[in-house]
């Protein structure tokens, strides 16, 4: 029997091992490239996505309820004071960043500090933060020392701050120079408040935006620049569960309640993210399962994929799921104000940029090139949000081609030389330079507007260019005009109408100054949610309307669609949401 065994054992040891479990791998594609790994310098959707996977803020929203609610991520819920104006948070303890050459072979905790470093980085005149707004003109004494800085070409980060306090190795302090009851939702926002570690930062200096280290559940290990972008599961990560709260009439959530409750994050081991900007090329590699969640389905694919608004019985067959949400979005065109040509605030003006908009219609680009998957917008920010109200209207989507001939005519915008297009009051030439991407989906955006503007006699030049590109150009005001779409970074209408709040110059595109808007939004940001305040929201929604610095479009209904092996999967109504920590991938249901 003995001679047996060992035999037996012989030939067990002969077998060749099992191979290991293959990784758990998401692989989807943007539509746009990133713009940097550096999270105080983005402010398009996808650069936010990526790097909220990185980088923590001090709370997060929960996965699954609706309407959002906030909920603790790498601090506890702040401590609020009763007039809005100082919040206290403590940090957990045990939370560390990714391993990184900075930090000398050493484990490095998150601290405190690490985010009062990062809200100074905000207000560093050198950084050029997207969301400086935030905090300069509110935090005390932020305005101060990013004067300072500014005069002397550098930011003191050892010089104290009064509204940035670290109390003790676990707790900071933010304290406002008046209440401003929407700035909790700053601690929920990557570009703001996550934190960055300052050995890194003045580790690689201004190659920090390609260096990303931080203490969330992803690390960058390999990027082709607007090609494709590898992220892996972080080894540093801390201990956390899924665990969210879906509304009892909920279905879906309930459903993936049940799926991931309990499940160590992340789940899944890596996530591939390829930058395909055509539309065609994209919906073909899904089609052919090049990529296991199609992000965001294009609506010229809407017919075949979800005609009726039900998935497609080819794709249903395929174990495709589809999933359609309202999004909270805006898409919009704003126009230049400091522009010579369609900028400023005389009569004359206005009357232009009101013309080319009463010459849109709208409801063309809504049926035709978005295949009906959006809404006209009649407000400047979105149904869902906190202060939209679904019974208040403007003529923010008006159609009347008449009218706008008129309003042309009245104010001295008339074809002098009889070549079919107007010129200026003052007889120069009157040109519209339409800022546009090379996709196929913007040259039906080009072609509707080119269309408008022939029928009220407006000469417009497309001007073409990759988006970072133009959004660099528009961030200096060196575009005329540009439609751009935007999801809400927080569930409340502040998060479009800071955008037109004249100190906001890093948003601001339209470079929008005006005295009673800035006072109106000075007030209602001082105020809880309230019908009060949504008052206020409405008055600046009008003045939007009236001086038409913006011509409101839509509001996109986002449809996704994802192969039967990912699991969990829900889109969020919020634009710097990561949602690859909640998802996972069962290898076993992909089709060999």
């Amino acid at each position: 029997m003995s001679r047996l065994l060992f035999a037996l054992s012989l030939a067990i040891a002969a077998l060749p091992a099992y191979a290991a479990d293959p990784p758990k791998v998401l692989r989807y594609a943007f539509e746009i490239a990133e713009t940097s790994f550096d999270p105080h310098r983005i402010s398009d959707v996808y650069s936010q996505i990526v790097n909220c996977g990185m980088f923590d803020a001090p709370l997060t929203y929960d996965y699954l309820e609706r309407p959002l609610k906030l909920k603790p991520n790498t601090t506890a819920m702040p401590e609020v004071s009763a007039d809005g104006t100082i919040y206290t948070l403590h940090v957990k303890p045990g939370i560390y960043f990714a391993d990184d050459p900075a930090f000398n072979g050493k484990k490095r905790e998150l601290v405190a500090q690490d985010f009062i470093y990062s809200m100074k980085r905000v207000i560093d005149p050198k950084v050029r933060a997207s969301q400086a707004a935030e905090i300069e003109p509110f935090v005390l004494g932020a305005e101060e020392a990013a004067v300072k800085a500014r005069k002397s070409n550098t930011f003191d980060y050892d010089a104290p701050i009064e509204g940035l306090r670290v109390l003790d190795r676990y707790t900071f302090q933010v304290r406002l120079n008046r209440p401003l009851f929407v700035f909790i939702y700053n601690f929920a926002d990557c570009r703001i408040t996550c934190a960055v570690a300052r050995e890194v930062v003045e580790r690689y200096g201004d190659d920090f935006g390609s260096h990303p280290v931080g203490t969330g559940p992803w690390r960058l290990v390999f990027w082709k620049r607007t090609s494709k972008m590898v992220f892996e599961r972080n080894p540093s990560f801390r201990e956390e569960y899924f665990d969210a709260n879906p509304n009892a009439d909920d279905a879906r959530g309930q459903q993936i309640l049940a799926q991931m409750k309990g499940k160590r994050l992340p789940v899944i081991d890596r996530v591939e993210v390829s930058i395909i900007e055509e539309t065609q090329p994209r919906w073909l590699s899904f089609l052919n399962e090049e990529m296991d969640l199609m992000f965001l389905i294009p609506e010229e694919f809407a017919y075949q994929a979800f005609p009726n608004n039900k998935i497609a019985p080819n794709l249903a067959k395929r174990g495709i799921a589809m999933e359609q949400q309202p999004s909270l979005d805006l898409t919009y065109n704003f126009f230049n104000m400091d522009d010579p040509v369609v900028g400023g605030y005389t009569p004359d003006r206005v009357a232009l940029r009101r013309a080319i908009i009463l010459s849109y219609k709208t409801q063309d680009e809504i049926s035709i090139i978005r295949k009906g998957q959006a809404i006209p917008a009649q407000t400047p920010y979105s149904p869902g949000v906190a202060g939209y109200d679904p019974n208040f209207h403007t003529s923010a989507n008006e159609y009347d081609v008449a009218k706008a001939k008129a309003l042309l005519d009245m104010f001295g915008y008339v074809d002098r030389d009889g070549d079919g297009y107007r010129e200026m009051p003052d007889g120069k030439p009157l040109l519209l330079h339409f800022s546009s991407t090379p996709t196929a989906r913007d040259q039906q955006l080009d072609e509707l507007w080119k269309r408008s503007m022939d029928d009220i006699g407006v000469r417009m030049e497309v001007v073409k260019g990759k988006w970072p590109d133009i959004l660099k150009a528009a961030r200096l005001g060196k575009i005329q005009f540009w439609q751009l779409g935007g999801t809400a970074s927080a569930p409340d209408a502040d998060t479009w109408l800071s955008s037109l709040w004249g100190p906001n110059v890093d948003q601001n595109f339209a470079r929008f100054r005006l005295d009673k808007y800035d006072r109106l939004y000075e007030k209602a940001r001082s105020m809880p949610d309230s019908p009060e305040r949504t008052k206020l929201y409405q008055e600046m929604a009008k003045l939007v309307v009236a001086y038409a610095p913006w011509k409101l479009n839509t509001h996109r209904i986002r449809t996704d669609l994802w192969y039967p092996q990912v699991i969990g999967y829900r889109r969020s109504g919020i634009l710097t949401y990561n949602f690859w920590k909640y998802i996972d991938v069962d290898n076993t249901k992909r089709r060999q």
